[in-house]
């Protein structure tokens, strides 16, 4: 490839219109720096820097450009996900470009140097791909495999009024759970009339800690990734940002659960009316691709003191006390996790020593880990958990 070439190349992609965000990248930067640059040691050094930015993709050039592709927000993907019309003009301009992107994954080191007087010339991996077929194939999928932040991972996080992805997920499935199953097939029952367009309701899963709670809301947006769900997590001094997160994915094509774990407030709290606002269903703070799963060891998550009871400032305390106590009530299902009987922990315990391959005789494992229950104060699936890791270790 001739300087006119690489020229022609950078002109193209500095045109971009469609899937002009990419350009903002290190590696977009970094290979029409290169591609323009006309002294030598500049020149070398921005392929270095376009090579080095291809690490976190295994140094391949065509995966770089499918995560860029796929996971671009535009103004094509957005009318197609809200199903929109579409000019022509903007078809025109995305299919082009998705062209030039072909075109790209069928570079290599050598097409870059026609010739080359250096000793060392790092190379770069690619693949010819097809980004027409592959963008038409998300297009048709969009519901499952979502678009923008969403289509790059499971589960997301709220960092500075911004939805980021969760790295490193908890990948917990279903198959790792033992008892409680009439708990999670309601939980799971409903995620799954999320799924159909069905009406689905907000879910406070109550009850003792280390029964799963948590486990279980994470484990249920696993089991469902594939038919387009996915996680958002917030904590309870983040409700302010509820309306701000829904905002963001409404008329989104996903389906989204959004999770507050342990959960609860004082009287006094100013995230209380955001969540009741969202409970509610109300327009600033709520999406209809959404659904609220909340936990909490409280079955009544307002704490509320008997000194609250004998407010004598307040003219209708019982209708105070009313509005405290009914924020459960709100969420459409309630689920309770209670603390496993003897019989049921130890279930859980000789399932996991068989899990992990523990050959201890029963009977001495159940004395062993009842002692260990006792030691801790009570029983949970958190408690056998920890008692089978105290064998492994």
């Amino acid at each position: 490839m001739n300087e006119e070439l690489k020229r022609k190349l950078a002109c193209e992609l500095l045109a971009l219109s469609v899937f002009r965000n990419i350009l903002n990248t290190e590696t977009m930067q970094s290979f029409v720096s290169f591609l323009t640059e006309k002294d030598d040691i500049k020149k070398i050094n921005f392929f270095g820097e376009f090579v080095y930015s291809l690490a976190e993709f295994n140094y391949s050039f065509s995966n770089f450009l499918s995560s860029a592709v796929l996971t671009d927000e535009n103004k094509y993907i957005l009318s197609m996900a809200q199903k929109k019309e579409v000019s022509k003009t903007l078809l025109e301009n995305t299919t082009k470009e998705l062209k030039i992107f072909s075109d790209l994954s069928k570079i290599t080191t050598e097409d870059l140097f026609d010739k080359v007087d250096f000793k060392y010339v790092p190379k770069f991996e690619n693949t010819k791909t097809d980004f027409v077929k592959l963008y038409e194939k998300q297009i048709k999928n969009i519901s499952k495999v979502g678009y923008g932040i969403f289509a790059t991972a499971k589960m997301f996080k709220v960092l500075n009024e911004q939805i980021i992805p969760i790295k490193s997920a908890d990948e917990i499935s279903v198959d790792s759970f033992i008892g409680y199953k009439d708990q999670r097939k309601e939980i799971f029952d409903n995620t799954k009339a999320l799924c159909e367009g069905k009406p689905a309701a907000n879910i406070l899963l109550y009850g003792d800690a280390g029964t799963g709670k948590s486990s279980t809301v994470k484990a249920c947006a696993n089991y469902f990734y594939n038919e387009g769900v996915r996680l958002i997590e917030i904590r309870k001094d983040q409700l302010l940002s509820l309306s701000y997160i829904m905002g963001k994915i409404t008329g989104n094509p996903l389906k989204f659960i959004i999770f507050i774990d342990d959960l609860s407030f004082n009287k006094n709290d100013d995230n209380f009316s955001m969540l009741k606002a969202a409970l509610e269903g109300s327009a600033s703070a709520k999406a209809n691709n959404a659904v609220i799963y909340a936990t909490s060891n409280r079955r009544h998550i307002i704490k509320e003191s008997f000194a609250d009871r004998r407010n004598e400032d307040d003219i209708h305390i019982n209708d105070t006390i009313q509005e405290l106590t009914s924020l459960s009530d709100r969420f459409g299902l309630t689920v309770y996790f209670e603390k496993p009987n003897k019989n049921l922990y130890l279930e859980i315990v000789f399932a996991l020593a068989k899990r992990n391959n523990i050959k201890t005789d029963k009977e001495e494992l159940s004395v062993k880990a009842e002692t260990f229950a006792l030691n801790r104060g009570n029983r949970s699936p958190r408690v056998a958990e920890q008692f089978i890791n105290s064998l492994i270790l």
